[in-house]
């Protein structure tokens, strides 16, 4: 994918002294571990980071130098842009070349006086591409898409790449290419389908089933197949996350093409209780 632009390290920097010694991993994981994160990122956060890296690398900041405002371009308002040297931990996720020592430019939360956070010695989790021929330069597919470390978030970011590189995992949607509604026998019987666009080509469809006394049942297809047995799927997991963040929240008018105007309210009344049972997609990073 990628929907996020890649955050590009500029070639010329104002001169900066040599890193000092590297203390142990373990000392990093400590220091790491007594600083609170600002916000926890949701699921939606981490896989909008990680379906645009290709590397996700585990570092520890050695220098953190706040870059002139002149030369920080588009910085949101209560940020700065700042210049880190690093220390790589380990490559959590992709099989780039990458150095031991790393340099990348970042946006990061000013405090309550206006001043940058306190980064050195810390552990992050960035979502990175590399810089060919420069294996010790890293893009950021995100200005602020540095993270700090713990083993929990760690652990929550593997189970995403596991999700997105899994073998037919659910594809990317962009959009909703028509829907229609067909009544049954009976008066509030009827069957609405939903067919999505996809990033790939591959189908993807909704339903909502109806009958008369009963709850309506809701499924997701990722494939050729179409129904309402399987239900949507669960929040946060990758099927989810394609749904809940991508689709509109009304139906298209140009995608309703049932027959009646009866037929296309029902389609529009369907998928509003589909986009209602999905839920919101939360997001922290803004």
């Amino acid at each position: 994918m990628t929907r996020t632009a890649a955050f590009l390290f500029p070639v010329a920097i104002a001169a900066l002294a040599p890193l000092g010694s590297a203390p142990a991993l373990a000392d990093s994981q400590n220091a790491a571990a007594t600083r609170a994160a600002p916000s926890s990122p949701t699921y939606a956060d981490l896989v909008d980071l990680a379906d645009g890296a290709p590397m996700v690398v585990r570092a520890q900041v050695r220098r953190a130098v706040p870059v002139e405002p002149a030369r920080a371009k588009g910085v949101r308002a209560g940020w700065i842009r700042t210049y880190i040297e690093a220390r790589t931990e380990a490559l959590i996720g992709g099989t780039r070349p990458l150095g031991e020592k790393l340099v990348y430019l970042v946006d990061v939360k000013a405090d309550a006086k206006g001043r940058p956070p306190k980064l050195g010695k810390q552990s992050v989790i960035l979502f990175a591409r590399s810089v060919v021929g420069r294996p010790s330069e890293l893009q950021l597919v995100a200005p602020d898409a540095q993270l700090p470390w713990s083993a929990p978030l760690e652990s929550r970011v593997k189970s995403v790449l596991e999700e997105l590189f899994a073998v037919g995992a659910p594809q990317r949607i962009t959009g909703v290419r028509e829907a229609l509604h067909v009544g049954g026998a009976l008066a509030g019987e009827g069957e609405s389908q939903v067919f999505l666009s996809s990033a790939n080509g591959e189908p993807a469809a909704l339903t909502v089933s109806r009958v008369p006394g009963q709850a309506p049942q809701f499924g997701a297809s990722f494939s050729e197949l179409v129904g309402a047995a399987q239900g949507l799927p669960p929040r946060d997991s990758l099927a989810w996350y394609r749904l809940a963040c991508f689709l509109p929240q009304t139906l298209p008018a140009r995608a309703n093409i049932a027959e009646s105007v009866a037929d296309r309210a029902a389609a529009a009344l369907d998928y509003a209780a589909i986009v209602e049972q999905l839920g919101p997609c939360a997001r922290s990073r803004g």
